[in-house]
This record gives C-alpha cells, structure tokens and sequence, in this order.
C-alpha cells in the first residue's frame, strides 16, 4: 500500500489564506478511494465512491488552479450508490467513522487539525427520499473555518454531481431572490454566502446560459467577481450588491439553463425534493456535452500548467 506522502499532493496552500484548488480536488478524490479501501478491508463493503471539491472558486483560479481569494470554508461533494450494505444504520455510521478519520489524517498532513465533527444533517432542497446529509469538522489551528462533506445517494462522476447539485443550489438562493417579493432583511453574513453562490453558480453553468443572458449577467458578476477579491466587508456595499443582483433576476437565467433539458426528461427543477430516488444526481446528455468538458477541463489545464511548471 503507498503511503499518505506518495498519495496525497505535496502541498496545499500557496499563502496564508490561498489555497492550490487542483490540490484540494485531487485531494477529496483520492480520500474517498482510501475510504473505499478500508472500508472493504474492515467489512468487507466494497462500494465505489466519487468525490471532489464544491463551489466554483476554481473557475476563477489563476492558471495552476490557486484561489485568487482567501478559502476558508472546504467543501467536498461525495456521491454514494443506493441500495447497497451502506443502507443499514451501522454499516454507514462504520462509513462515517472511517471518513471522519481519513479527512483528519489528510489534513493533518497540511498542519490542519479537524475537531469536533457533526454529521447527518439533511441538507435543504435535496430529495425526501434520500435528502444529501453532512460531516463537518472545524479547523482548531483556525488556518481554514471548517470542512464539510455533502454525501449525495447515487452514484455519478464528480461533473455530474455538480450540474446536479447547482439545482438545489439555485432553489436556496431564490427564498432570497424571488422578485415576486421585496428584498428580505437578512443578517451579513447570510447576503455575502448568497451573493458568493449567485456568482458560482453563473461560472458553473456558464456554457448552458443563453448569450443574451450571459451578456445582461457579465457586468453584474464582475462586480461581485471584483468585490470579493478586494474582500467584500462593507453592510452598504453588501446591501446594495443584493438589492442589485435580486433586481436583474439572475436565479431566473439559471434556472432557463436546466428547465428544458430537465423538462424533456419529465423532471420539474422546482419540484427536485419530490424526484424519484433513481434520478439523483441525473444529468440529461445534452446538459452532459455541453458542461462536462469543461468542467473537467479546468482542473485538465490546472494539471498541464503545475506539470509545465515543474
């Protein structure tokens, strides 16, 4: 068996607070396929798992994949298959467990120290069925806040599960965007993770958004692009980016992105906790061709350029 040093990427940080988000990709993906393999060795439950980073602050990494803002808050989606041993209540606490462990050890390599770990909160807008729950651990060296795992009940590559996940994604920002109703009152802290969302959202579904709403959308979400990067603090200028980006209706051009292709495969995107179990994580194919290269492509090129680099 290699060790965790000839596993896991030499570094992760690149700067106090910059993370190299090819690193910490690589890094969820291969904790999950060492998590497969203790598993079965332990249990004998062999069951594949895929797994990467969430959130699209790597589609707007410089050209090795570091992130141009401060990272503190790591978050990895984690797709199981149904139907498997994992069903019964011990054997996915085993699983937990083992994870739980595996993200400290790996980790701990980067002198992060993971404590206090919480899991099994249902994640909103996600099936009834089988509803997305979490692990989280906090950082007490306070170098990063926390990570977080999102395990998601079928099985999918780490592209699909994205496209997937952005649906779920969209429907929690629009409580706050719904320009049938006037701006909400809602805490700082609460308008920038919005704010940071509606901009994510935008660069990871950017090749399926129709040109006219890309061009409408562009100058908004480079301000908010901009904002971040200079570190966005202000409650004014918070304020007045949502009052912005609720008045030009930006969930509505996210949501005019998967309609259709969801529509054509009898799937309703404001009805996604009600889908059938076996249509988690379902991506139709031409929202596949038309996403999956380039979602993949951008750690393909992080990838080139570290190994030109070197």
């Amino acid at each position: 068996m290699m060790s965790i040093d000839t596993q896991l990427p030499e570094t992760l940080f690149a700067g106090p607070k910059r993370i190299n988000l090819y690193y910490l990709h690589e890094l969820f993906g291969q904790t999950a396929q060492m998590v497969r393999d203790r598993l079965n060795a332990e249990t004998g439950i062999d069951i594949p798992i895929t797994a990467g980073m969430w959130g699209g602050t790597y589609l707007v990494a410089d050209d090795i994949g570091v992130s141009r803002t401060n990272v503190v808050r790591l978050y990895s989606l984690v797709n199981l298959p149904q139907n498997t041993p994992l069903d019964e209540p011990d054997n996915f606490e085993k699983f937990i467990d083992i994870y739980r462990q595996t993200l400290q050890t790996h980790f701990g390599k980067y002198q992060l120290k993971l404590t206090d770990p919480h899991w099994g909160e249902k994640v909103p807008c996600t099936s009834k069925i089988r509803p997305t729950t979490t692990l989280q651990m906090w950082d007490a060296t306070g170098r990063v806040k926390f990570v977080r795992a999102f395990f998601v009940w079928n099985s999918a590559t780490w592209a699909e599960s994205i496209i997937y996940d952005a649906i779920r994604n969209i429907k929690q920002i629009k409580e706050l965007l719904d320009i049938n109703h006037r701006p909400l009152n809602k805490a700082q802290d609460e308008l920038k993770f919005m704010l940071q969302d509606a901009m994510i959202i935008f660069f990871t579904l950017k090749p399926a958004l129709t040109p006219d709403f890309v061009e409408h959308a562009e100058p908004l979400i480079q301000d908010l692009f901009d904002c971040f990067i200079g570190g966005l603090h202000d409650p004014e200028k918070i304020e007045a980016l949502y009052h912005r980006v609720h008045a030009n209706a930006l969930v509505y051009g996210y949501e005019e992105a998967l309609e259709g292709p969801y529509q054509k495969a009898g799937l309703d995107i404001h009805q996604i906790e009600d889908w059938p179990a076996d249509k988690i994580n379902f991506v139709p194919q031409e929202l596949k061709d038309i996403m999956i290269p380039y979602l993949e492509g951008t750690f393909e090129r992080f990838r080139k350029n570290l190994s030109v680099k070197k």
